[in-house]
């Protein structure tokens, strides 16, 4: 598997031939599910060797070794007849044994599966390349699948996905780390995509705090995901998978905005640790806004988002969300939602990040929002992230690297957060100055006059300007076509 990119590409060649794959998600779709059932199985192969007694949840000519690990088993009408009328008809209808979990999770992602392949032939050969390319149980093989997993993620976005921005993962692992989540606290992402957020925590936990199988079993215990769609929510599975949850029933393939109304959501479901990066830019269905306080009720999803978070929270519960500049200097509801945290939270910093971060995904700017519930805001840092020397915006082969934090960890002040400095990067901003501001949180680095703000006083005394402007110029134009006219005359 050294040449994951390659791997990838003679598969989607493969399916390309296909008649019944018709574009990128199709195609995606279908790999994944693929490898979920080898990833599966070589998971299973390991526990195989751990535990004497371990019974498969799959029916036993159902798994992947038994149907598809021979390269010169069943092909054509056959091989397509077997998924078509016996591998997808069962695990679709997966009934678990007893208080066996896994065939949930088995059923949960095939639900929203489907076979788009028609050639049985073309089949086989994108089965043999993975069977090829892949065993899960080598610990190379397995790191590599990072690298095959963002190949995936890259061609998931250019399917056109609108609105779904897979966060980069120095982003991830800057805002796990800041929030430091510790061994037994309930972990969440409300809103877990593919699983970038939970992944980086497992792992951020099992490097400070696990020894011990008893300690591995609680932190499998205390992840928690949500996810609305059907292939973030299968790839989000498999990450789990991959990242030794055996078990993912925790992750869940639903709308948390609309499971439930707001206030139902009660003391057993509130969470330490939040670390999201809620679909903004996007509207939720009629009627969704009705599971929310009055004051609060918008379709908007990141604002959504927003309230629900600072809801599950746990007084002393920490919080770090990726939030549009839109929720920063937005007015209406968003003055409420934001004056409802500042009220109820400490928002102790918000890091602003440049331009091109989601690049070539969406040019929207973006800021990591960091807030513990249960003391009001005194003061709020913001720390202006800067682009590294030489760079003018990132691209794909120029992305964010994990390195550029290290001047704000630098900063941060460790779990208390003390002495903090301002510097050029570096500013703080008390509760009082926001409140006068009508929590417009779209304050400007003292240190660069000269960035763009978004404060309506502001804007209008600009737009005033500009039109002051465009009147003179126009008078202008008058005077010297009157001139030319009585030249003329």
């Amino acid at each position: 598997m050294s040449n994951v990119s390659g791997i990838i590409k003679s598969i989607q060649d493969i399916m390309r031939k296909d008649v019944g794959v018709d574009g990128d998600a199709q195609r995606i779709s279908q790999l994944v599910w693929m490898f979920f059932l080898k990833i599966y199985d070589d998971r299973e192969a390991e526990i195989e060797l751990l535990e004497d007694h371990y019974k498969s949840p799959l029916p036993e000519h159902l798994r992947w070794r038994n149907w598809a690990a021979d390269p010169e088993g069943m092909t054509g009408d056959e091989l397509l007849d077997f998924i078509n009328s016996r591998l997808f008809p069962t695990l679709k209808n997966l009934q678990p044994a007893g208080s066996d979990k896994r065939g949930y999770v088995i059923r949960g992602v095939f639900e929203d599966a489907y076979n788009y392949m028609k050639s049985g032939h073309l089949m086989r050969q994108v089965i043999n390349k993975i069977v090829e390319g892949v065993d899960f149980n080598k610990a190379q093989d397995r790191h590599l699948f990072g690298d095959l997993y963002e190949q995936i993620l890259r061609d998931l976005q250019n399917a056109g996905n609108a609105g779904e921005y897979y966060t980069p993962r120095p982003v991830t692992q800057f805002m796990v780390d800041r929030v430091a989540p510790q061994l037994g606290e309930k972990i969440m992402d409300p809103a877990c995509g593919t699983g970038g957020f939970l992944t980086c925590a497992i792992e951020y936990v099992r490097k400070q705090h696990v020894k011990t199988v008893e300690q591995e079993q609680l932190l499998q215990a205390s992840i928690y995901g949500v996810e609305k769609k059907p292939l973030p929510h299968l790839l989000c599975t498999t990450n789990m998978i991959l990242h030794g949850i055996d078990t993912p029933t925790q992750i869940e393939h639903d709308n948390m905005l609309s499971r439930r109304a707001y206030t139902d959501y009660g003391e057993a479901d509130r969470v330490n640790v939040i670390v999201t990066n809620p679909p903004f830019g996007g509207m939720e269905e009629d009627g969704i806004e009705n599971n929310f306080p009055a004051n609060f009720r918008t379709r908007e999803t990141a604002d959504l988002f927003l309230v629900l978070i600072m809801h599950l929270l746990k007084d002393g519960g920490r919080a770090a969300v990726v939030l549009p500049d839109g929720t920063l200097f937005g007015e209406g509801i968003k003055t409420r939602i934001k004056e409802q945290l500042l009220t109820t939270c400490n928002l102790h910093t918000v890091v602003r990040l440049p331009n091109g971060v989601f690049n070539p995904y969406t040019g929207i700017k973006t800021n990591l929002l960091f807030f513990t519930k249960g003391t009001p805001t005194t003061e709020t840092w913001f720390y202006e992230h800067p682009y590294p020397a030489g760079y003018k915006n990132y691209s794909k082969t120029r992305p964010m690297r994990i390195e550029e934090f290290e001047a704000e960890k630098a900063w941060w002040g460790g779990v208390e957060r003390s002495g903090r400095i301002e510097n050029e990067f570096a500013w703080k901003v008390s509760f009082d100055d926001i409140k006068a501001r009508n929590f417009n949180l779209d304050i400007k680095n003292p240190h660069s006059p000269d960035q763009i703000s978004h404060d309506p006083d502001e804007l209008l005394a600009d737009y005033a300007q500009l039109q002051q402007r465009i009147a003179a110029t126009r008078d202008q134009l008058k005077a010297v076509l009157a001139a030319a006219l009585e030249g003329k005359a």
